[in-house]
């Protein structure tokens, strides 16, 4: 399995491109394939990315033409006059909750009647729902089932949505939320837990990945809620993703850790990548799409 992962410091750790390894007269031979495993995975996404950046956004329009052209039409379809001319989100931000819940039914309705190739659903909370169309992989046709300001007990409630989908993989990622509103550890990774164990049961062919939680900005996040993001060490949501690794781990799930790729030296999410020190930019999404391309490439191809 892929590993991502951050180091969190100390006087007998060192670090390499991100990931903490420990000393070690002879170090075991899986050890040393995981190293480099990971050396080449953050090498790639990091050229992936300066590939990225060099495309311009016409380009990425014409060769996006599935996961856009996807997302927008089955937004034309089942938004009750929510065109294509319109941004993807457009009024909509001022919907309530059971609103959003609702229209993500009717958008998962639509694609199991008329399913597509290499169906993908991408679960969680603003940072999923806000991911631009057109920065998706293009290989696979996305259903985004993201609520702004969703908790892990608010989606695990609202899976059922998607009961009748057949998608190849689940990409599932939230926590910052439950984190936000001082809700503890035990309960998010329990909730990660039965989730996991009930898209195993609806959907016994799909892939499921649990993502990692992402740092915040720490002092300099500006997002309106920054004391509460101050009260949340970084060093906190690094543990907490770690025991997210042993939950995914002993439910058969995949691990996706992209911390390491979103931090700076302090840990704390890189501003170059965000909006406020919570959300992402355009450039922080392109971090996370390369980020799928590999993991993709590497993990799920191989095991599909």
């Amino acid at each position: 399995m892929v590993k991502f992962e951050a180091g969190s410091g100390g006087g007998s750790n060192k670090s390499l491109l991100g990931m903490k390894f420990t000393r070690s007269t002879t170090p075991p031979a899986w050890a040393l394939l995981s190293l480099a495993t990971n050396g080449l995975l953050l090498v790639t996404v990091a050229l992936l990315v300066m590939r990225d950046r060099m495309i311009s956004h016409s380009a990425q329009a014409s060769n996006s033409i599935t996961a856009t052209s996807f997302h927008e039409k089955m937004l034309g379809q089942v938004s009750g006059g929510i065109g294509q001319n319109q941004p993807v989100l457009g009024p909509r931000h001022k919907w309530t909750y059971e609103q959003w819940v609702a229209q993500l039914g009717r958008e998962a309705e639509a694609v199991a009647v008329n399913r597509p190739e290499r169906l993908t659903i991408l679960a969680g909370d603003s940072l999923s729902m806000w991911f631009p169309p057109n920065l998706l992989p293009v290989d696979r046709s996305w259903l985004n089932q993201g609520i702004s300001g969703e908790t892990s007990a608010g989606l695990l409630k609202r899976l059922q949505i998607f009961d009748r989908v057949q998608p190849e993989t689940i990409f599932l990622m939230i926590g910052i939320n439950d984190l936000i509103r001082g809700i503890g550890e035990e309960t998010i990774l329990a909730n990660h837990r039965q989730m996991i164990r009930d898209l195993r049961w609806v959907h016994p062919h799909s892939q499921i990945i649990v993502q990692s939680i992402l740092p915040h900005g720490g002092d300099r996040a500006s997002w309106e809620g920054r004391d509460r993001l101050l009260a949340i060490p970084n060093s906190y949501i690094r543990d907490l993703n770690r025991q997210l690794k042993e939950v995914a781990n002993s439910e058969n799930a995949l691990y996706l850790d992209l911390y390491p790729l979103f931090a700076d030296t302090n840990g704390n999410l890189r501003l170059e990548l965000s909006t406020d020190g919570l959300h992402l930019n355009e450039q922080g999404y392109l971090v996370w799409r390369s980020a799928l391309l590999v993991f993709s490439q590497l993990e799920l191809d191989v095991n599909h």
